[in-house]
This record gives structure tokens, sequence and C-alpha cells, in this order.
């Protein structure tokens, strides 16, 4: 899928379309999940940190928070679509999959390229969203193809093209070649996938390792007969945030907690297992990384018994030290639930102290932007650039500023083109926190 999170932006709020999209957090922290074509133009790319994706692309960009949901329910879409043409996939992340269609075997290039364009065709049909298809002998050579076709395109690498195509790539496009592998063959002299190849098996096994050099070898010289098979299914579902400002005290500590295991709970529920284990992730500000777990009697999927266990591995931020980030993940998973016998127990957390403080806000790079459960309802008055509102009149829309008591929103969705924006009073009864699906509509 072409720049993923950043399509599913400007298909879902169409005042963006054209317009340099970051999707991501907005803190001192933050760091781009996506950036649209129109952004890439000025260098912003994922991973970069925000405040230097917004400085290359200066006051045009738009930046919104991620929203998990709306993308995890697109890409259910897009994958449920090739199914429809190809039984078997297996998918590499939420945008991306690899695909060997039966009727494949044997064709001609014009063949495989016409049922590209096909697949493409019913993506966009079904979902709004543009894909682009690499094709070629292998995965690596598919892979490297789709790259090639992008944006909104396709690449067919056909078997008499691929041994010279391979050959004048830089040897850094191999799958499995990383920094310290380049730098190894760079400094042999080593630059190019066809001078790879051309080294004896010996050589490349001296200089790379008898496991990972023959099979980078294999793949140098266009032998890659790694099958296409259905991903086995996730031993660990989870869900974190790093924060903008460091979580100092169990006031903070809490909320947090309870809304990293809200967005893993509805990524466990999308799975259809339930979980026996709770594991609790607390990155501290030197990044040292803390984990404690607690496993259950059994398997669960009630968001409250989950949740309590997490709570009951909370260390104290005094204690610990400052937190960047909170993760919550769910392991131990299973087909098979049980119903606890003592469910009041298991959904106790020993607590003394009052939650009343506000936690400090981040943004999740994988799930929706934090909005604590235990301090924040749907109906707040609480608002920030990018949230999903509904308005008893106007409809569906989402937040474009806020600011001095005054909120301004943009009422549109998937299928109304780009919308009014209307201007309200921060504390309006009749506005209200929205499900961020309903942009779908």
């Amino acid at each position: 899928m072409d720049a993923f999170f950043a399509s599913v932006e400007q298909l879902t709020r169409p005042t963006l379309r054209g317009r340099p999209v970051l999707v991501g957090g907005m803190g001192g922290r933050g760091v781009v999940a996506g950036a649209s074509y129109e952004a890439r133009v000025f260098g912003a790319r994922s991973a970069m940190p925000m405040h230097q994706a917004r400085r290359l692309v200066g006051v045009t960009a738009v930046v919104v928070p991620p929203r998990g949901a709306v993308y995890s329910e697109l890409s259910g879409q897009v994958f449920e679509t090739l199914r429809s043409r190809i039984p078997v996939l297996e998918t590499l992340s939420f945008d991306e999959a690899f695909a060997e269609p039966a009727e494949l075997a044997g064709a001609t290039a014009a063949r495989v390229l016409d049922f590209c364009e096909e697949l493409r065709a019913v993506v966009r049909a079904r979902t709004g969203l543009v894909a682009s298809v690499g094709a070629g002998s292998g995965k690596q050579l598919a892979k490297i193809a789709s790259g090639l076709a992008k944006p909104d395109g396709v690449r067919v690498i056909s078997p008499a093209e691929q041994r010279d195509f391979l050959s004048a790539l830089p040897v850094r496009k191999l799958w499995g070649v990383g920094p310290v592998a380049e730098h190894r063959l760079r400094s042999l002299g080593i630059e190019t996938v066809g001078a790879f190849a051309a080294l004896p098996e010996s050589e490349v096994t001296s200089i790379l390792g008898s496991a990972m050099g023959v099979a980078l070898h294999r793949l140098a010289r266009g032998i890659d007969d790694r099958p296409v098979a259905e991903n086995t299914q996730a031993k660990q579902i989870s869900a974190e945030t790093t924060y903008e400002s460091d979580i100092l005290n169990l006031a903070q500590l809490r909320p947090a907690i309870d809304a990293m295991a809200v967005s893993a709970h509805r990524r466990l529920t999308a799975d259809g297992r339930a979980a026996r284990t709770v594991v609790l992730k607390l990155k501290k500000s030197d990044m040292s990384i803390v984990t404690r777990s607690s496993t259950l009697p059994y398997a669960t999927e009630d968001l409250a018994t989950l949740t309590a266990a997490a709570q009951r591995s909370a260390i104290d931020p005094a204690e610990l030290g400052p937190i960047r980030l909170v993760g919550v993940g769910f392991a131990g998973l299973s087909e098979i639930r049980q119903e606890s016998l003592f469910p009041e127990l298991d959904q106790t957390v020993d607590n003394a102290e009052a939650v009343s403080e506000e936690p400090t806000l981040g943004v999740a790079l994988d799930s929706e932007p934090l909005v604590p459960p235990a301090t924040r309802s749907y109906a707040t008055g609480i608002w920030y650039p990018g949230l999903d509102v509904e308005h008893p009149e106007h409809g569906h829309g989402w937040v474009q500023g806020a600011g001095h008591g005054r909120v301004t929103v943009r009422f549109e969705t998937r299928s109304t083109g780009p919308g009014p924006t209307r201007t309200f009073g921060a504390d309006d009864p009749e506005l209200a926190r929205a499900d961020p699906l309903g942009s779908l509509r």
C-alpha cells in the first residue's frame, strides 16, 4: 500500500488530499509513523523525528496523531479483497504481503502485469486506497520490484532480465544485508550484488559466516525458492506509548496502564484469542527497560481482569525513577477461554492512593492517541488536533485546532468530500468525542 497511514488519513479526511501529511507524535519526542508523498518530496519519511520532518516540510505540513483502529479496519479490508483472488497471503505488516497465485505459474510477463493491475483495481474499488505491486520469480525480487513500482504502479521483473537487474543493484538491496554486513563487504571492494554473486562460496562463508553467507549468496544469484505461507499466530499482543514528558508518580502511571490495556485488548479481541499472562513494560528516562508479568490461573479476554493484572505489576515511579514509555502485553494466548469462579478477586488492584492527577499526554505510534479512560470519557470537552468528534447536527468530524476556550472542527468523512468547518465553545455540550471508525462512513 502506498504511504498507507497518511493515505488513510487523506481518504477519511478529504480536506487533506494533496497536502503534505505527517502522521505521528506531535510532542518533543514525537516520531513520524507515516508521511504522504506530498511530504516526502521535502525529505520527510517514516521513523524520522517529528520536529525534523516539520522543519523540512515547513508551514504547509499537516500533523495528525495515528488512529490505529482505522488503519486496522482498512488493512483488514485490503487483505480480505486480496484473498478473494488469492487464497494464501503471507502478511508482513498492516500494508504489505506476499502472494503466489497458482494461475501465474509459467505465465508471461505481460500476463503477470495484467494480473497485478487487476489486483490494484479491486483494492482501489473496495477501499479507495492505492496499492503498488511488484512481481518476480521469488520473494526478494518481488519485494524490490514493489519498491520500484511506487507510487501507484506495477513493476514486473521477468526471468530473462533478473540476472542483469540484480547484478547492478547495490549490495545493501539484498534481503538480510544490514549496515554491518554492508560495511564488511564494501571494505573489501564489494559494492554491487553482481560482485558479491561472483565470489566463490568459500570466500563468502569466510566473510559473512556459513549460515547467512550461503543464504545471501543464493539470493545474489537469483535463487530464491522460499514458499509463500500464511504467518503463524502471534505469541504476544501488545501496545505501548512513549510520553512527551516523563511519568513521575502513580497517579500518572495508573491511567496510562489502563489506556494501554484497552489498546492491547482491542487487538486481542480482533485476534479472537484469550490471554493468560499479562506483561507490563516500563522504559525509564535513562532508556533502561523494566518488565513485570503476572499469570492468571486461566485464559480470559475480560478487559477488567486483564487490566487489573497489569495494574498489580505497577511500580511507583518515585521508587523506580521517571518513566518515558508504558506498554501492556498479553501472552499465553489460547482459543480456549474459562470464566473465573471469583471475578471480583481477579479484578482487584491493591491501590491505596487516589488516582486524581491528570497524566501527561503522549501519542502511541501503534494505537489511537492516548486518552486514559480512568480520567476521561467520550463526552469530555478536552480537544486536540486530529481528534474524532461527533455533533448531532453536523455529524462526524475532526478537530483542526483548539485553544482559548474554542475548538474548530472540520466535518467530513470518506464519502463526503471536503467538508465545512465550524467553531464551538470548548464546553459545548453537543460536541463529543467519537469513534474514529465513524470517519469511514
